[in-house]
């Protein structure tokens, strides 16, 4: 069988809503990828398996890792798991997609790539809306000088949770927080486009309470020539954009993270004005942002290729956020 006619086996470990809505059917679209198994310590792996249309189910995490068919595993547990999970998957020979954030701090990171490197598999964070098709043209125009020499980058992204509820975003120990579980993407969105690091940053946020995590904050991360500023927040209509601005223009992404979730049916945007602020193009782009996500890493697996966001990506990223965290006090 030629490379390209294998396909990578997946197990997934919980039976998380993102893995159910999302990662499933993004592994049954893909054309080098399918979904294998599915672990839950929880009880509901069969039910899961059988919703998914799983081939075998498990009721323990380790099983799963030690099924010899298996090639990779999606990890979608709390964050506060990612990082013990994603190393004894590594230890079991499983190459890992780990849902953002990858871990809680930078040294988890370290710890997760060294083990990557120990056991020789591949791993990456997932930030799936880097992989769709709009993304990739915002990144085209900058390369082009579309809009002259950057000057700004906004972002914001929030969406409304009951801030009453046991929800896992709101729990400290788990992870939670809004920086940690949205504001992550403007972050990497930022460094992304703009191809460099932060020299300084600063957030404020506001809590529940004084040991809560933050509901919703503002950053302001300063590049050498740009400023960035982010919003992110559990306690405000939903909305994910960012908007590049320019000395001849701005780009404006109105549904940056989450374009399958857009009003235009599932179809990202990119809108391009000139100085003068009129509108030079409006280009709707369709694609799947999850299964274009699982189609890269499972190329990368078949052919021993390095993600395009890799471990030392993920790590600058973490050392960002935590820096916001501890400018917040």
């Amino acid at each position: 069988m030629n490379v390209t006619d294998k396909k990578v086996k997946y197990g997934i470990l919980s039976t998380a809503k993102i893995a159910e809505t999302q990662l499933v059917p993004a592994l049954k679209d893909a054309k080098n990828a399918e979904l294998y198994a599915v672990a839950s310590q929880s009880g509901k792996e069969q039910a899961a398996a059988t919703r998914w249309g799983a081939p075998f189910h498990y009721d323990n995490y380790r099983t799963l890792l030690k099924d010899p068919d298996i090639d990779a595993v999606y990890i979608p547990l709390p964050n506060s798991l990612h990082q013990q999970w994603a190393i004894e998957a590594m230890k079991n020979g499983k190459h890992v997609l780990l849902e953002k954030p990858a871990a809680l701090k930078s040294d988890d990171i370290i710890a997760i790539s060294a083990a990557a490197k120990e056991f020789k598999v591949q791993w990456m964070e997932a930030f799936m809306y880097q992989f769709h098709p709009q993304h990739v043209y915002v990144k085209q125009l900058l390369k082009d000088h579309k809009i002259g020499e950057v000057k700004r980058f906004r972002s914001h992204f929030s969406f409304l949770l009951d801030l009453e509820s046991d929800n896992i975003r709101l729990k400290k120990s788990l992870g939670g927080g809004a920086l940690m579980d949205i504001g992550c993407y403007s972050v990497h969105a930022a460094r992304d486009l703009l191809q460099e690091e932060p020299i300084k940053v600063f957030s404020n946020a506001r809590k529940l309470s004084n040991d809560s995590v933050d509901i919703s904050s503002s950053s302001i991360l300063t590049f050498e020539h740009v400023d960035a500023v982010i919003d992110c927040s559990f306690a405000e209509p939903p909305s994910n954009t960012y908007e590049i601005i320019g000395t001849e223009g701005s780009i404006s992404v109105p549904h940056a993270f989450r374009p399958d979730a857009s009003p235009d049916g599932g179809k990202g945007r990119v809108i391009v004005k000139d100085r003068s602020g009129s509108v030079v193009e409006d280009v709707f782009f369709e694609g799947n942002a999850y299964q274009l996500q699982v189609e890269h890493f499972s190329d990368c697996i078949l052919n021993h290729k390095e993600p395009i966001y890799n471990g030392e990506q993920s790590y600058n990223n973490m050392r960002i956020i935590e820096a916001l965290y501890q400018s917040q006090g």
